[in-house]
């Protein structure tokens, strides 16, 4: 008993402890205005713990249908729709960043506009190489911006699809755990009957038993009786 209260401990312990994880990455996500490939970094972080909490809620369910307690039943599903809220949280937080990103580099990209760098170029003979040599690093930055943008936007769609792909297992695997809960508690059911019967079927078997002993202390009475009267005819007659 002691270690089924450990292992229960521990489960709530990993969910609570992957849970906090994914809510501080969230906040980082959030806080985050650094390149992309450290943006991916977060996200692989995120989706790991996420997958982790959920494994963690399947070993709960499977505990709760091991063990048929209707409390931890509740719990597991308090912790789903808690799963399914951070869920969200994490895909509002990516999107978000993206878009702040995104909305970053265009104001870098309209900053290294022709118009600006015109308007900071200085009067002179030598405008000319300066200039030229000026617009060519510009083309070459707007050009490099675009490029990065361009990553920005497709890194955008492969994580929303992504999370979007992860919210349809999620509710495809909650759905199979409803169905699964709702076979378990029929069989549940089933199996509180059977004990009904096969108590009630207890009962009976020692009520007939006690009979049956009833009807042999009646019959070796009444044997003893006949022998009795039997004896004492006998003896009537004889004497």
């Amino acid at each position: 008993m002691e270690s089924h209260k450990y292992t229960l401990s521990s489960i709530r312990q990993d969910i609570v402890d992957n849970n906090l994880h994914v809510k501080a990455i969230i906040q980082d996500i959030l806080a985050f205005r650094g390149s992309i490939a450290e943006l991916d970094t977060l996200n692989e972080a995120g989706r790991g713990k996420l997958a982790a909490l959920r494994k963690c809620i399947e070993r709960l369910d499977d505990w709760a249908r091991d063990e048929g307690d209707p409390n931890v039943y509740k719990e597991v599903d308090q912790h789903r729709e808690q799963f399914s809220k951070t869920l969200q949280a994490f895909r509002k937080a990516n999107i978000s960043t993206m878009l702040e990103i995104e909305k970053q580099q265009k104001d870098e990209l309209f900053a290294l506009s022709p118009d600006s760098e015109l308007r900071q170029r200085h009067p002179g003979g030598g405008g000319g190489s300066s200039s030229t040599s000026s617009g060519g690093a510009t083309k070459s930055n707007r050009s490099t911006l675009l490029s990065q943008q361009e990553s920005v936007t497709d890194r955008m769609r492969s994580i929303s699809q992504q999370l979007s792909e992860t919210t349809q297992k999620s509710a495809a695997t909650l759905d199979t755990l409803i169905t699964s809960s709702t076979a378990v508690e029929g069989t549940r059911d089933e199996l509180l009957n059977t004990a009904g019967t096969i108590s009630q079927s207890g009962k009976l078997l020692k009520k007939y038993g006690r009979r049956e002993c009833t009807d042999k202390i009646l019959l070796f009475f009444a044997f003893a009786f006949f022998l009795a009267c039997v004896f004492y005819i006998v003896q009537k007659r004889l004497f």
